[in-house]
């Protein structure tokens, strides 16, 4: 009788044994699937509702009275546009988001509007990402609540702003803030109004900080004079909360995966391990007389781990499928944002076919040094 039977008519033999230990590794694998299938969604997750916070760096003119710039929201002096433009070429910057604004008070239809033009976001070169704000066309504006609600703008209207005609893309909702007064137009459209073509008095960005160890002091010294490098007549403000927070949440994420994963995995360990401990004890004159029949070592070991490594592989399969199941039946209720991009990762199901018979046959290992170390001479005198 080969070894594969032995180790089949062992599975079926002992029923209870083989189901809680294949019990053990369809947990731990299902978790782990389930887990890592989410946990992609919840990382873009988080990314996305960070993202949301709003830009975490404002480069303005040197000359900016920051007195007025924090009561007004921005300032007065303009800087040239390419600067957004040298930016985002600088090899030594990393930024996820970059955009070029040009604000100014106006009176517009006896109200005091802030008009707004606003540049297309610019990505890192070959990643091209969604823009954190809505992207204007020229010749489309997009109006605050206030300013649509008081004077009854609506969608699709046609209204002239400093003798130009423009077509409302959207009344925004309300915001609770200055931005309720705002009209948004492209960077472009606002320069021609304002008789200041290539000028701008902002650039906003995401994430200008990767080239940073940490959030110190030190650390925005050190991007301050790297900008002043590229941008001489631009000075730097960092919004420390936005970054902090930021980091702070993904770093909690990251953090939280990889605890409950190498937890339930060292539980599931244990509780093959105590089962194999179990089987050896269970099996003690059978060692002993397939010893005494010229069984040697060797094949002792691999009825123990051959069954370890058959639980392993069926519970792989097993786990892979009930843990994408979880993962595709639960994930989009608890990550609405990013529902639609949870979807099964095929390549799970190699590496869980390949650890979960690693991690069963180490779970198994000690079990199976006991078993083939035992004298059968003494075993069978205990029967």
């Amino acid at each position: 009788m080969t070894a594969f039977h032995l180790i089949g008519k062992e599975i079926i033999q002992r029923k209870l044994n083989f189901l809680l230990s294949l019990l053990a590794i369809v947990t731990a694998t299902a978790l782990f699937v389930s887990f890592f299938t989410t946990g992609q969604s919840s990382k873009r997750e988080t990314i996305r509702l960070m993202r949301d916070i709003g830009f975490n760096l404002r480069i303005i003119p040197k000359k900016t009275n920051m007195e007025e710039f924090w009561k007004t929201g921005f300032s007065k002096h303009t800087m040239p546009e390419s600067y957004v433009y040298d930016l985002a070429s600088h090899r030594g910057i990393s930024y996820a988001h970059l955009t070029a604004i040009l604000q100014k008070k106006a009176i517009w239809r006896d109200r005091e509007v802030i008009l707004t033009g606003m540049a297309p976001e610019i990505s890192p070169p070959g990643k091209k990402k969604s823009p954190m704000i809505f992207s204007i066309e020229q010749g489309t504006a997009y109006i605050g609540y206030e300013l649509a609600h008081a004077i009854g703008l609506k969608n699709g209207e046609v209204i002239d702003i400093f003798g130009k005609p423009f077509t409302i893309a959207r009344t925004l909702v309300e915001s609770g803030s200055e931005d309720d007064i705002r009209i948004y137009a492209h960077l472009h459209d606002v320069q021609g109004l304002l008789n200041m073509e290539n000028k701008i008095n902002e650039i906003k960005a995401l994430e200008c900080l990767c080239l940073m160890d940490d959030y110190s002091t030190d650390s925005l010294t050190l991007l301050r004079k790297q900008l002043a490098r590229i941008l001489p007549d631009a000075k730097v403000i960092w919004i420390r909360s936005i970054a902090q927070a930021r980091a702070k949440q993904r770093f909690m994420a990251e953090k939280y995966f990889g605890f409950i994963i190498p937890f339930v995995v060292a539980v599931c360990m244990a509780w093959i391990g105590i089962l194999a401990f179990m089987n050896v004890r269970e099996r003690q004159q059978e060692i002993g007389i397939l010893m005494a029949l010229g069984y040697g070592s060797g094949k002792i070991a691999f009825l123990f781990l051959g069954k370890a490594v058959a639980i392993g592989v069926i519970g792989a399969a097993v786990g892979f499928g009930l843990g994408t199941g979880l993962a595709l039946t639960f994930g989009p209720a608890i990550f609405k944002v990013t529902a639609h991009m949870i979807t099964p990762q095929i390549g799970l199901l190699f590496w869980s076919l390949v650890t979960s018979p690693a991690v069963c046959a180490l779970s198994a290992f000690i079990p199976t040094i006991v078993a083939i170390t035992q004298d059968p001479a003494l075993t069978l005198r205990k029967e």
